[in-house]
């Protein structure tokens, strides 16, 4: 377990996945992130790679082969080795070798750096193209955040604040954990999303190319919540397990496959392209109140 910490935040880090285990605010004596109970997610904010979301048939072709992968991929699963740690930083790698190579036949170094800047957190994906043709690949968070944050308020008391008024429509999921092909309004001309239990009984709300890129959770019962910074990530899921006390806020480059896919990965939806000598970065923050 690594350990970031200044005057304000502590930040804890496992090497299985580089997964944030706890943000904790020294200042509030809040913890931010889901404790992962295993009664409803055992897992607290993984990382997906190379894949997001789900192949149709847990598979996919490139250059004529096929190949399988799980959901989210194998990066969430694996050990990480540690590259750079200082009190306020670190920096996890993760390569090819050849097991990732059985089923994804890339050559690649897929870098994870924390970062603490006062009171907010900052997580960088990298990935490098250490082959001879083009990678692809899609990456993306999943933080769990604990909802309610304290112990006056509960669930519902609670909403999802974009920072511009959004017109989204939720792709909706099949059993297959695929996208179906008719999207359904959310919201209209609104930045308010109001956070309920029944809002995740149909898997997560997956969004594209949201206009904002900054998305707070607040509560008019409560001055505590979180701002999130996306970046340039063009897909956004929002998602809680069934019942449970958090939400995710999920910042993706890449999607899951539609019920039409080809399963061409180089055709994939939202499918990243990296060639050698080009470093792939994309980071994503929180701050905490």
């Amino acid at each position: 377990m690594f350990i970031l910490e200044n005057e304000l935040l502590k930040v804890e880090v496992t090497t299985k996945g580089a997964e944030l285990q706890s943000i904790f605010s020294k200042i509030f004596g809040i913890e931010y992130l889901w404790n992962g109970d295993p009664a409803f997610w055992a897992k607290r904010s993984p990382v997906l790679f190379p894949i997001v979301g789900n192949l149709k048939n847990n598979m996919y072709y490139f250059q004529g082969k096929s190949y399988q992968l799980p959901r989210h991929g194998f990066a969430r699963d694996m050990e990480f080795q540690l590259e750079k740690q200082t009190p306020k930083e670190v920096t996890l790698l993760l390569q090819s070798s050849p097991e990732t190579k059985k089923n994804y036949p890339f050559d690649f170094e897929f870098r994870i750096r924390y970062q603490l800047f006062g009171d907010e957190l900052s997580t960088e994906y990298q990935v490098n193209n250490t082959g001879a043709g083009t990678l692809y690949f899609s990456v993306g968070g999943h933080p769990a955040f604990r909802v309610p944050l304290t112990k006056d308020t509960v669930f519902s008391d609670y909403h999802l604040k974009f920072e511009e008024a959004e017109n989204l429509a939720r792709w909706p999921i099949s059993k297959d954990g695929l996208i179906l092909n008719q999207p359904v309004p959310v919201l209209e001309d609104s930045s308010r999303l109001n956070l309920t239990k029944s809002l995740f009984y149909q898997d997560a709300l997956v969004f594209k190319y949201p206009s904002s890129s900054e998305i707070s959770l607040v509560s008019g019962k409560t001055p505590h919540g979180i701002q999130f910074q996306m970046g340039e990530f063009p897909f956004l899921g929002i998602w809680s397990a069934k019942d449970a006390d958090f939400v995710c806020i999920e910042p993706w480059c890449g999607i899951a496959d539609s019920v039409n896919s080809d399963q061409q990965l180089e055709y994939k939806e939202g499918i990243e392209k990296a060639i050698p000598g080009k470093p792939f970065s994309r980071q994503w923050r929180v701050k905490l109140f």
